[in-house]
């Protein structure tokens, strides 16, 4: 009797699914769980949000979903087949072409670059949690010592000691108020604003001046690095049971605060201001350049993670159905995550009797200024606070333990030596302790200048090159007839037409649109009033060509190395899919995959048996899937001498 795997394809049982070797998910929920994780991060949470108004609000919608049904999903699909096939990481898959494994080696970097400033934000988060366990946020009002005469708070003093706090208060604003009045009604610094700058950051006039290294953030870079590698120290086992509770805890906490948020006052403004279509703008290049930015990089594609994730799966999951439930589930919380900050802005616009653009802000700032200011409107705010920070903290850390698996990944099976696959967890606290001190810098004074340089810089246009690349690869180079026929071998059946036709031609289109419009937006990065100074930028420029250069770097050493007396047959040799690409485990390498047993063993197969394969492969398939009775797998490859 064959059994058959959860999701699997019939004929395959389901103790010949498993890689004992390298290991595998728990159970599928555990990949989906870590999937949803990885893609659903922290830009959920201020990125869209602060795209969608200042691009048309619900008019910003539709280019957005027609991007995620287009782009998205396609390429998600494409990533999740890729590493499941093969079941190796962001190097390993590339023996489906070896001179392009430079692709792979530019996944790594920038997974190196994410992941070494994103633990910063999430140690900063970290920070604020920590910050919040007490009965005033320390941010709510302007009389501590860090605050400027410029600060003016909208939260009035009450209790006990309102007497002195209001006679402090009055102080400073009247002073705040003359202030304002001289410069012709400057914009009013927060409270928030001033405890983000000038107590948590300390922050430096210059990219260059890095001053002293915050110890307060430094400790918490350390938490935010042990929190992840304990939750990493078994691997994917470890991993896939944490994700239970970090990838679903932040839907908890998001309606917590979504239900808190549309009972306030002037939430259904910051609604309708969020929702409302601004139709003249669809017509907007740059309105659809956004939303296609956005699908991507909000989905992970490019980043090595999601074929990493994918190649711990079992050989038949039906990961087609993964992608499609992943992609959505992204999107759709990032739609959520967006009624719950507008409720939450409207109120304050509210409070504060301007619009809400005035209010809303982008990256950091929506999430270290203009939220933790809303949260002290919130009766018992230090609650608020602490599920808010918490949420950050969780969204974050779904992300990186992606990251991370996708470095220590390609590392173990690149050396794919015994030693190192049993020791995994060495090489896990080695890869985290690297990523800690290279961390170190962003904890200066200096450190948000390079955090923001980093986030711009690092993973912008080197993704859309390696995304295209990667397609035009798969496609073009190994051949779409023949990556149609893998899948289908994978899955069971071919993939739908509709991913076929994206994968060749309208993946790559949309792809190299973001490209050349990203090339065309171009604008020097600013924080707030300061503008990042050439030498920087350069530096910037040069963490973007870096994970671009692996790939023309790797390609012509792969050349050189290659069988051939011309340059021409070197290039078709590095450019043929290695002996070993391919299924992991012997039990699904059939067809044209079978291989003999040993290398002084000449396998002999009839001309007879090569085309009734080539012409009814699933019908093979099927018939050399034989149970037998110790429960494994038998496969007539040989013909019997």
């Amino acid at each position: 009797m064959v059994l058959l795997a959860n999701g699997a394809v019939p004929g395959e049982p389901v103790k010949t699914d498993k890689n004992s070797r390298r290991g595998n998910w728990g159970n599928q929920i555990e990949f989906i769980l870590t999937s949803v994780g990885y893609a659903v991060g922290l830009g959920n949470v201020w990125r869209f949000p602060y795209l969608c108004y200042r691009n048309g609000g619900g008019a910003f919608m539709f280019p957005y979903f027609i991007m995620l049904v287009f782009c998205g999903i396609p390429l998600f699909f494409l990533e999740l087949s890729f590493g499941q096939f093969a079941s190796q990481g962001c190097l390993g898959v590339w023996r489906i072409s070896p001179m392009f494994k430079g692709v792979g080696y530019g996944m790594m970097v920038v997974s190196t670059y994410i992941g070494i400033y994103y633990n910063v934000v999430i140690c900063i988060a970290f920070y604020y949690f920590f910050s919040s366990m007490t009965n005033l946020l320390p941010w709510t009002y302007c009389n501590n010592p860090w605050n400027t005469p410029t600060c003016n708070g909208v939260v009035t003093p009450t209790g006990i000691n309102n007497t002195l706090a209001n006679v402090t208060r009055s102080l400073v604003t009247g002073a705040a108020e003359v202030a304002v009045e001289v410069v012709n009604k400057t914009k009013r610094t927060s409270p928030s604003e001033e405890y983000w700058k000038h107590y948590v950051l300390k922050i430096s006039d210059d990219i260059g001046n890095f001053g002293e290294v915050r110890l307060p953030i430094l400790g918490c870079l350390a938490v935010s690095w042990v929190v992840v590698f304990l939750c990493l120290i078994r691997g994917v086992k470890s991993s896939g049971k944490v994700v239970y509770f970090t990838a679903t805890f932040p839907y908890v906490v998001l309606t917590i605060l979504f239900i808190r948020g549309i009972t306030l006052e002037g939430a259904v403004t910051g609604i309708k201001y969020y929702l409302t279509p601004q139709w003249h703008k669809i017509l907007d290049a740059k309105v659809w350049g956004d939303a296609a930015s956005q699908i991507f990089y909000s989905l992970g594609c490019a980043w090595g993670g999601l074929i990493t994730m994918a190649s711990y799966n079992k050989f038949h999951n039906n990961c087609y159905r993964d992608s499609i439930i992943i992609s959505i589930t992204n999107c759709a919380t990032s739609v959520y995550a967006g009624f719950v900050i507008f409720s939450i802005l409207g109120f304050m616009a509210h409070h504060l009797n301007v619009d809400v653009s005035e209010v809303a802000d982008h990256g950091p700032g929506l999430a270290f200024v203009a939220y933790p200011e809303a949260l002290t409107l919130l009766p018992i705010s230090p609650l608020w606070s602490l599920l808010f920070f918490f949420m950050l903290i969780l969204l974050g850390l779904g992300t990186q333990f992606c990251l991370l698996e996708t470095l220590v990944t390609a590392i173990v099976d690149e050396i794919g030596t015994d030693w190192i696959i049993r020791n995994k967890t060495v090489v896990t606290g080695g890869v985290a302790i690297v990523g800690f001190l290279l961390g170190v810098p962003l904890t200066t004074q200096a450190g948000i200048y390079w955090l923001l340089l980093m986030d711009n810089y690092a993973a912008s246009f080197s993704l859309v090159i390696i995304s295209c690349i990667m397609c035009i690869c798969i496609m073009y180079v190994y051949g779409h007839k023949k990556y149609f026929k893998d899948v289908e071998m994978m899955l069971g059946f071919p993939p739908p037409i509709f991913f076929r036709v994206c994968w060749r031609f309208v993946s790559p289109i949309i792809i190299s649109f973001i490209l050349i419009f990203t090339v065309i937006q171009y604008k020097p990065i600013t924080y707030n009033d300061y503008v990042y100074p050439g030498w920087s930028l350069a530096i910037g420029f040069l963490m973007a060509m870096s994970s671009v250069t692996c790939i023309p770097i790797y390609a012509l050493y792969k050349i050189s190395k290659s069988e051939g007396t011309t340059f021409l047959e070197r290039l078709k040799n590095s450019c043929k899919a290695d002996i070993k690409w391919g299924p992991a485990l012997s039990e699904h390498r059939i067809g044209h995959y079978a291989a003999p047993v040993s290398e002084g063993e000449v396998e002999v197969r009839p001309l007879k048996e090569e085309l009734k394969e080539k012409e009814d492969e699933k019908r093979d398939e099927i018939s050399l899937t034989i149970q037998g009775s110790n429960g494994s797998t038998a496969h007539n490859t040989t013909p019997s001498a």
